[in-house]
């Protein structure tokens, strides 16, 4: 059986919110991700979900555009 965290690591990418300001579209537009709050009360963190190739390919745009991933 796979490792939970694992999974999620491959499935989600946790990143401020600020790290997104001028690609969020172009993130939304070029990959199918869901973008939602990380934490229920404060919005400055946004868990991006995905299946892991998405994820992957995601994760190689936000590199290109300076975001530097946790």
């Amino acid at each position: 059986m796979p490792d939970p965290a694992r999974l999620r690591d491959s499935t989600q990418i946790v990143l401020h919110r600020d790290a997104l300001d001028g690609i969020r579209c172009e993130l939304e537009h070029n990959f199918m991700l869901t973008i939602v709050s990380a934490s229920g009360e404060c919005d400055e963190w946004l868990r991006l979900i995905g299946s892991p190739v998405e994820i992957k390919n995601a994760s190689r745009f936000l590199g290109r555009h300076g975001v530097s991933l946790p």
